[in-house]
Parts: structure tokens; sequence; C-alpha cells
């Protein structure tokens, strides 16, 4: 049987690719030992060998600023955020100090009165709404005392562990941001539900999708004669990466196997050994750690040589990068700053400029920001609805410098709170759109949450997309976090809107769309008639989820390359690349060691040749959704099919659990074919990634 052959062909992780033909360019690259030092101009500290990760100068091109090199000094990682503004509501009246103490310990009583006092009638999300309502006066007349009241009630009731109500709640990481939602929320509707089921799952159960009015949604009805134009016949080459995560603060030598947190760092252990680490961190990254520049750099140089592309006069190049989100690392807010956000952006876009051929069309992640996750919807009130646009200025800024976009583009970008809408030089319309105006880590969300578009932006997207179809313009949209899959990622509400946006205009306007976030290479699929009804008559969109670049947490590294055709810009064959992990360890580089390569990144997959025999396609068809839902009826009828795609989801990587069991191929079929979190919601839960105690 040929799955059995393939998912045989897996289980030795061989380099031997699943239907070798017509690849790309060479099925293996095999990095140079020692840092490539020509992919930047200078450095704080650039070693011979990789005993320790270069310190390479950054500089900014849209800030005019060096960054200094203790930001990203790995013996120098600062335990407090103390250079960024806290911005705190207005205070509807002005109260002395005293005053406003007063007001904050009547607020404390009356919030410890109810959650002391015990009511048969009323539930706990109740008692947490009516608490969030008495506490709000203090976010409204003395909003600069609440963090650190916040912080002494979460202590209390033990809400959180102690550290982490610090982290949650203290003025200088997410106090402020709560403090706002407090003040602007509507705490005893359905915005209260979503503050306490944040707080604690055991006050409120998530909401869930609420109906939506259609009816004046869109300018126009979809036309009845809509169809996908035709194939061109030319075929170009795009790139899809994600999830790079730099970790410009990676100790070589530090524990990688710490105990919670971001392990190979200076100032993580594990607490079996305080001392001398059990897993030193190779140069090259770990399974608990994010990626280093040196796997950085031997991703991005592997890409030319396996996609058959470069920047030589007679080579081909991409047609454009798609970069579907999240450059920083995963630090705890307390590391994390405004500088060290516009840090990463500025030496990740400049390695993509300097390694990558064509241009790059790249969304904000819920990591590319600062705090992290948080961005406020601009129709708050005064300086708050643009306490991001630093980030928006920024982005917009670099991509602007780096030549991918236009100034017209960029002006969006500083607007639409980092998206875009911009057609390339091969006719093809690309819309991006910051994810975490529908997030769930995204507390701003829980303000006016009845409206499921309470940022604007997919009003936005329906007039760009409108304009697309009254041009005769194909699309493709991308951003980070994905509208689908198993519901647990972002709020049901603006994920159902984004549901009737595609069925408005796919298939003939929107092609493909694409997310990052999962870290892991899977797909979805959208349905007309809001997927009441999913079968391969209904089926109208695919988004790709791009596999990441960092190995966090239990993932091999990878990267995808499209074959898209410039008529219908649609893909008709994708290859998946990925790096073993598991054989970092065979280069520890601690001083005086020597390595004679770095890691290797290979050929893992192509889609077609997987996955065509299986949903009996035929070879000159996109692979579209239509493909995608009938590969899922296949999975329906051999369960190696749906065990063979939860290997790939994890990239191969040794430490992904096996999908055999009646419950989790089911699970697997639900996810692919839930567009959204209405979807997603009924399918069986648990399944829904391929690592263990994974927190995006």
């Amino acid at each position: 049987m040929v799955i059995q052959a393939v998912l045989a062909s897996f289980g030795s992780l061989s380099t031997t690719l699943v239907g070798a033909s017509a690849l790309p360019g060479v099925s293996s690259y095999v990095a140079d030992a020692g840092f490539p030092t020509s992919a930047f101009s200078s450095y704080y500290y650039s070693p011979a060998q990789p005993t320790q990760e270069p310190q390479p100068v950054i500089y900014d091109p849209v800030l005019n600023y060096t960054f200094p090199h203790n930001l990203t000094d790995p013996e120098t990682i600062p335990e407090e955020n103390v250079d960024d503004p806290v911005l705190f509501p207005p205070p509807v009246a002005n109260l002395s100090a005293s005053q406003k103490r007063s007001l904050v310990d009547a607020v404390v009583a009356n919030v410890t009165r109810i959650i002391v006092e015990t009511n048969a009638t009323e539930s706990s999300c109740a008692r947490c709404m009516n608490a969030l309502a008495a506490a709000k006066p203090a976010a409204l007349y003395a909003p600069e005392l609440v963090p650190e009241t916040l912080v002494s009630l979460c202590k209390q009731y033990a809400l959180h562990s102690n550290a982490t109500c610090e982290e949650d709640f203290a003025a200088s990481t997410f106090g402020a941001a709560w403090t706002q939602v407090l003040a602007y929320a509507d705490v005893q509707g359905l915005d209260g539900q979503y503050m306490c089921w944040s707080i604690s799952k055991s006050f409120c159960a998530e909401p869930t999708t609420q109906p939506l009015d259609t009816t004046k949604l869109f300018p126009k009805p979809k036309p009845a004669n809509a169809t996908v134009p035709p194939p061109s016949g030319k075929r170009v080459k795009v790139l899809h990466m994600s999830d790079l995560h730099l970790d410009a603060r990676y100790a070589v030598g530090a524990e990688a196997n710490c105990s919670s947190g971001l392990c190979c760092r200076t100032n993580n252990f594990n607490r079996a050994s305080p001392g001398e680490p059990l897993l030193p961190a190779n140069a090259y990254g770990g399974f608990q750690c994010d990626t280093p520049y040196d796997l950085g750099l031997a991703a991005l140089q592997a890409v030319g040589p396996l996609t058959g592309t470069g920047k030589g006069d007679d080579e081909e190049s991409l047609a454009w990068t798609v970069y579907t989100g999240d450059l920083v690392s995963h630090d705890p807010q307390s590391e994390l700053s405004q500088a060290y956000t516009m840090y990463a952006e500025t030496s990740v876009y400049g390695m993509f400029k300097h390694f990558l051929t064509g241009p790059v069309f790249a969304a904000l992640g819920n990591h590319d920001t600062s705090p992290e996750n948080l961005d406020s919807p601009h129709n708050m009130p005064g300086p708050l609805g643009q306490q991001q646009s630093w980030n928006y200025d920024h982005v917009a800024g670099l991509w602007l410098h780096e030549g991918w976009i236009s100034p017209d583009a960029a002006r969006q970008a500083r607007t639409h709170y980092g998206g875009y809408s911009v057609k390339t030089h091969y006719g093809l319309r690309i819309i991006a759109f910051n994810t975490d105006l529908w997030y769930k880590g995204n507390i701003f969300n829980f303000i006016n949450s009845t409206d499921a578009d309470n940022s604007g932006v997919f009003s936005w997207m329906i007039s760009e997309l409108q304009s697309a179809e009254d041009a005769g313009e194909r699309v493709w949209i991308i951003g980070h976090v994905l509208s689908g899959w198993d519901g647990t990622n972002p709020l049901p509400n603006p994920t159902n809107l984004f549901y009737q946006i595609v069925a408005r205009y796919a298939p003939h306007v929107i092609a493909n769309i694409l997310w990052g976030h999962t870290h892991e290479d899977h797909i979805l699929l959208y349905y007309s008639h809001n997927g009441t009804v999913r079968d391969d008559a209904h089926a109208l969109a695919t988004a790709w989820i791009g596999p990441s670049v960092t190995p966090l947490t239990n993932l091999n590294s990878g990267f995808r390359l499209y074959e898209v055709d410039t008529g219908d810009f649609q893909i008709y064959n994708a290859y998946t690349f990925f790096s073993n992990v598991s054989e970092y360890d065979d280069h520890v580089f601690l001083p005086n060691a020597t390595a004679s390569t770095g890691p290797t990144f290979q050929i893992e997959y192509s889609t077609r040749d997987t996955y065509g025999h299986a949903a009996s396609w035929s070879h000159a068809d996109p692979l579209n959704a239509t493909f995608w839902h009938r590969v899922t009826e296949a999975m329906e009828r051999d369960a190696n099919l749906v065990s063979l795609q939860n290997t790939l989801q994890g990239k191969r990587s040794v430490l992904s659990p096996n999908c055999t069991d009646s419950f989790c191929q089911e699970a697997k079929i639900c996810y692919m074919r839930s567009g959204s979190v209405a979807l997603g919601s009924q399918c069986r839960q648990g399944y829904g990634s391929v690592q263990s105690a994974f927190k995006p």
C-alpha cells in the first residue's frame, strides 16, 4: 500500500524524499561550521568558532540608531522593563492622593466581600463579574493604583503563583493594560465574561460564537457567475517562512533542558542541576529553545540551494516571500521592551534582505509588539488608541526601506495596525492584517467584544477585497494567528466574521490564505454556507499554516516553498524543508571544541507527491480546497494517512506523539475542516498540537 510505504520511509528519519520528482533545487544543504560573518557589517562579539553566539552591531535605518550591546548581551538580561512608557486611562475626576487611596481601600473591601461571601444562587462567573464591577471605580478614579492592587488580590486568593501574579498584573508588564480594559469594558456583559475567563478558567466558561447579521456586511452581493481565472502555465517560486523567533540572548553552553521558561539562557536552569547544565546548549538550538543566530542564518543560507533560487545573473529569483509573523523570542514580559522588539525586527528583516531574492511581504505576529500580544483598537480614547503606533511606524519604515512595499502601502500599515494591501509585480494582491485583533491573548479584545469588528480591520479588508473583485484581481490574505483548526487561539466572533468574508470572496477573488503561530505544518479549510455542509462541492479556500524556523517546542526547524501559477495564483505544488534538531547535540560547542559542519536542511516532502495519489488528483489541477477536502476523505478511509499528517505536522520531530487511535484521527480530520472557532470548537479537543506544554 502506498501510504504504508510512505510511513515506513518516515519511520527511520531518512533523507529520502517521498516521491522525489521535480525537486526545486538540491535535496539537502549542509551549513558550514562557524558563523557567516559576512551577514553583518560589524560585531560586538564575533567568534572564530561557534563557542558563543555572536553579537552583531545592528543599526536601525528608521530610527537612525545603533542598538547597544547590553540590550542582547546574554549576561545582562533585564529583570524588569523600566524604559517603556506605562499608559493609564485618564481619571474621570481629579482626586487627591489620600482620596485615591481611600477609594482603592474601599474597592478592595468590596471585592473581598464579593469573593468571600457565598451565595448558593450565584454562579462563580456572576460573582467574578460583580467583583469586576466593584473594582471598576478604581480604574476610573485612581488608575495608577490598580496594578499593585491586582497583584495583591491575585496573590491573596492564589489566582496564579506569586511570580505569575507579578508577571500578569504589574504595571510595567500587563497591569496598565488590564487597568484600561477594566475602565472601558462592559464588565457585567460579554466583556466581563471574557475578562473572568481569561483570569481563571474556573470563573467563567469561554463565551461561544454569537449570531452575526450579514445583511449589510458587503457592498455588493457575490456575482452569480464568479469563476476562478484560468492558469497561465507560467510557474514562479514563492517562499513561506514563519515564526523565526530570533533569540539574540541565546547562550551556548547554558541549560538546554531547563525546568521552566525559555531554555538556552544564562538565567534558566534545570532544578535537578542548578550548577553544571544537564544538557549544554549547542550553537544551533534545541527543542526547548528559540532560534539562535547560527540556526536562523543556516536556514536562510539553505533557501537558495534548496529552492533553486539565488542572486546571480543566471539564477532564478524567488517571486516573493511571505513571512507570517513572530520575530521576537519567547521571553517573559519583564525581560521584553520596545527596543528589544525593534532590534529583532531590524535584524531579521535585514537578514531576509541579505539572503532572500525578491520582495518579502510580512505580517505582524503576537510576539511582534511590546507588551506581547497587545494591540489596542484605534477607537480607544486619546493616546490609548495609538499606544502601539511606535511599532506600526517602525515596521512600515523598515518594509519601505527594504523596497518591499510602496509609500502608499507603508501609509496603510501605519494606519491599519501594521496591515496593508499591495499588488505584486506579477499582478497578485496581498492583504496583510494584524491578527492580534482577534487573538485571545490580546486583552484589549475584551473591550466592546459584542462587535466582531471593533478594531475596524475587517471593514477595511472588505473594502480591499471588493476593490480587487471590481478590478478582476486575485488575492492572498496573510496573517499570523490562524482563524480556526481546534479553535483554541482566536476569539469566536471575529473568526465567524472572517469566515463570512472568505465565503463571499472565495474562490474567485481569494486564492489562498497563509497563517503561522502554531509552529507546526498543517492546513485548514473554508466552505460555503458557513460550513454547514463540508464536502468537496462546497470547499472554497485553503489556509496554509507555515512551519516555524524555531524548534520551540519539541519540533524540528522548517520552511516551505510553493509553485504558483501567475494566472490563477493557485498553488500547484508545495515543498517543505526541515532540519533535524535531534542531531544538533552532536555539535555541542564548548571552549576548545571544533566542528566540521553546521546543521543540515533537507527536503521533507512534496505535498502533491505525498497526498495526490490518495486524493486521486490530476497533475494538472491546483492544490486547492477541493484537493484538500478529498485528502481528508482519503484520511477517513485510511487512518495511516492521518498518522502521516501528524508526523509531518511536527516536521518529523522525534518528540512528536503518534496519532494512531481513533479519537486522534477523528479530531485531526475535523480540525482540517474547521476554518473558524465555531467549527473547531465542535471537534474533539486535545489533539490540536503535536507539542507538549507549548504556550504560543
